[in-house]
């Protein structure tokens, strides 16, 4: 697939019928009450509308998306034209792959064999890969892990190959997952995001966050700030170091000369005994500068977003101020 992006027919926003979800302290996790997706109001009205309420220090370049589960936008800024993402791709490969073959929370899955391409990509320096020997045999849950955390793009390839036989093939169910989340701004051309034809917006991402961070497996993982592997030499450790930021419990980094800094995100903000999901995704994070760089300031940029909600969604809520929209 070149670099021109397929330009998918506009859907228009469904109008929920009932009121957003609410999410709440639960046992293992948030409670979701019955109700829409985010978007307008929660569950008892409340909405988030005007965005200057809460002090939030938008990045003056680049795309961010970000909403509060059960509560609503708080907005975006920097436009809708796709941009590269990099290894924000690896979100997705990782959806696709749970999606054809679903795990439980804690279970590992079928093993799958190291091939020779994915052994060989092991040693190129010229992208992000992981330490993987031919023939050993990794868990489908410990894949996972090393496509997520170091961002292994050897892992995400193998993943595909495993999955629907090339590369190729599987970029295409990527692709209608994408058409199916309503993703309409979204291309995938590769499982790494090494590719950097590889476009899509904040606002698509952010869809894709919602889906990820309903996965059981997929929140285990990007929660993750390290783990070992058997057959892989010492500690794998997460390329996202916001996880040292308390109440933050993922998403996924990517990085690149072209796409710059990006970060998909999610965090908690608590209110009381609520306990509300904020997710976020800042793209193109001083771009065209080095991948290093551009991390640097997309994982900065997003802390202080993360700061900014969690120490000012609570009172916004007690207050009931429209601060969304």
């Amino acid at each position: 697939m070149g670099e021109a992006l397929r330009r998918r027919p506009h859907r228009g926003r469904a109008l929920c019928a009932a009121a957003a979800v609410l999410v709440v302290a639960g046992a293992g996790g948030w409670m979701v009450l019955p109700g829409g997706e985010s978007g307008g109001g929660g569950a008892d009205g409340r909405g988030l509308g005007s965005v200057g309420s809460l002090g939030l220090p938008w990045p003056d370049e680049g795309q961010t998306s970000i909403e509060v589960r059960g509560v609503g936008s708080l907005g975006s800024r920097g436009g809708r034209e796709p941009v590269p993402i990099a290894s924000v791709t690896k979100v997705m490969t990782a959806y696709v792959i749970l999606k054809e073959h679903p795990l439980d929370a804690g279970e590992q899955g079928p093993r799958i064999t190291v091939d020779a391409d994915a052994a060989q990509e092991s040693h190129s320096l010229s992208e992000s890969t992981v330490e993987l020997r031919e023939g050993r045999r990794h868990t489908q849950r410990e894949l996972l892990e090393l496509l997520l955390l170091p961002s292994g793009n050897n892992v995400a390839r193998l993943l595909a190959r495993w999955d629907a036989g090339s590369q190729q093939a599987f970029v295409a169910k990527m692709n209608r997952a994408a058409d199916e989340l309503g993703m309409t701004r979204t291309t995938y051309t590769g499982a790494s995001g090494f590719e950097s034809s590889t476009k899509s917006t904040a606002d698509d991402q952010l869809k894709l966050a919602r889906q990820a961070m309903k996965q059981p497996v997929l929140r285990e993982v990007v929660a993750l700030r390290d783990t070992t592997v058997p057959g892989v030499p010492g500690t794998v450790t997460n390329t996202n170091r916001l996880l040292a930021k308390p109440g933050v419990i993922g998403l996924k980094t990517g990085s690149s000369t072209p796409a710059g800094g990006n970060l998909m995100w999610a965090a908690e903000a608590k209110s009381g005994a609520e306990r509300h999901l904020v997710l976020g995704v800042v793209l193109g994070q001083r771009a065209h500068t080095t991948p290093t760089e551009g991390l640097a300031a997309a994982i900065d940029r997003s802390g202080a977003l993360i700061d900014a909600v969690q120490r000012n969604l609570p009172g916004a809520l007690r207050a009931k101020e429209q601060v969304g929209s």
